[in-house]
């Protein structure tokens, strides 16, 4: 792509997602759905003026990672750690019913092959944790305790998912080695385990360092730094990258201790200014991830006219969002906890799209098979932000 072309495509999406972004607060609906309504109508469902190009896609990514970087400044671990059981409960639910059901439906409901099969379910399974904390933020419930819940177990489910996304590329390709997967989950467990603390040793020596540096801009400079190379190294060791982003956040929270160690840790002042003045970089970055969301939703190559392409996709639509909902009734909690713990692990969003992408180039999804779960991606995506803000408001 010409510099240019680029240029302009960036300059489109920035202000689309700014000006839908606002009208969606006005109307009183979270700020991602205009963002995302942004991409629909831009990309090419309808207008067709941005399109999926590789460079708006890193952009996306790294939106995806500084919101999960945001993400992790706002959780307190100990709170997070209380939820643990709860979280494992939601996220194993939420992954085994939609996938054991997926594939069931797909293989005996609509008599599709086995590996087919596997991958409808497959995506199923997928929570996007993006979509998920940008509701809550929006919201105002990113500290609740719903919110802590379902972040970890967002969390655990993009684990299951990167370990199940390698399992069906090898399956994909003629064959599965359980070695693999289980050399990557173990890679993934110790970068969760280790990635926060030394994050932190990291950043007490930045805080040290500060004193002096003689040129502006080292906090934002060093935080964003910190973020992009715990997103490469969780990438390195098999873990999405975004989990990477979170570790960093994590770390540099006020409410983040390192026990042992509390000589390196951050001063209360430099966390403080590191969340003041990164939110700017933060905010320009997460709009053009939801954009990219709603503009790699191409509702043209849906075949409208196919009454498969409706049967099916109301099927594994309503299995989508029953599936994930289920887990949260499974936990003690308030009714209306449960609900809105439900509705925040519906949405598959780009994490879905990407398994769906996977077994369309990979010749295990036709035409009619890709619309299908472009329809079940994008239900999934716009439904829960609507429901979890009438439940706000109850």
């Amino acid at each position: 792509m010409e510099v240019n072309a680029f240029i302009l495509e960036l300059l489109t999406v920035l202000l689309g997602a700014r000006l839908a972004g606002e009208a969606a607060a006005r109307a009183g609906v979270p700020a991602m759905m205009g963002e995302m309504t942004a991409g629909i109508v831009l990309g090419p469902s309808l207008l067709g003026w941005i399109s999926a190009s590789h460079m708006l896609h890193l952009l996306a990514e790294i939106g995806l990672i500084l919101l999960l970087f945001e993400v992790g400044l706002d959780t307190n671990i100990a709170n997070l750690m209380r939820r643990g059981r709860a979280s494992i409960v939601v996220a194993v639910t939420g992954f085994v019913a939609p996938l054991a059901l997926g594939f069931a439906l797909a293989r005996w409901g609509f008599h599709q092959s086995a590996i087919v099969s596997l991958f409808i379910g497959g995506a199923l399974t997928a929570t996007s944790i993006g979509v998920t904390m940008r509701v809550l933020r929006d919201l105002g419930l990113q500290r609740s305790r719903a919110a802590e819940v379902v972040l970890g177990a967002a969390v655990l489910d993009d684990v299951l998912g990167v370990v199940l996304l390698a399992l069906l590329f090898e399956f994909a390709g003629g064959g599965a080695s359980l070695l693999n997967a289980g050399r990557i989950l173990l890679f993934v467990a110790l970068f969760l385990v280790l990635a926060p603390v030394a994050a932190s040793l990291m950043s007490g020596l930045v805080c040290r360092f500060r004193r002096h540096s003689v040129i502006p801009g080292l906090i934002p400079t060093s935080a964003v730094i910190l973020v992009l190379f715990f997103a490469w190294l969780a990438h390195a060791v098999g873990a999405p990258a975004l989990l990477g982003g979170f570790a960093a956040g994590l770390a540099l929270s006020p409410h983040f201790k390192l026990p042992g160690l509390p000589k390196l840790a951050p001063d209360a002042d430099f966390l403080t200014d590191v969340e003041q003045d990164t939110r700017p970089v933060i905010h320009l970055f997460t709009p053009i991830f939801f954009v990219m969301v709603g503009a790699s939703l191409n509702l043209r190559a849906v075949d409208w006219a196919s009454p498969t392409v409706w049967w099916m996709a109301t099927a594994l639509l309503a299995l989508a969002l029953v599936t994930k909902v289920i887990g949260a009734f499974l936990i003690r909690a308030e009714r209306k906890e449960r609900w809105m713990i439900g509705a925040a692990m519906i949405p598959r969003a780009e994490v879905g799209l990407i398994f769906t992408e996977l077994a369309r180039t990979s010749n295990v999804f036709g035409d009619e098979l890709y619309a299908v779960m472009i329809l079940v991606i994008a239900g999934t995506t716009i439904l829960p932000p609507m429901l979890m803000k009438r439940l706000a408001r109850q």
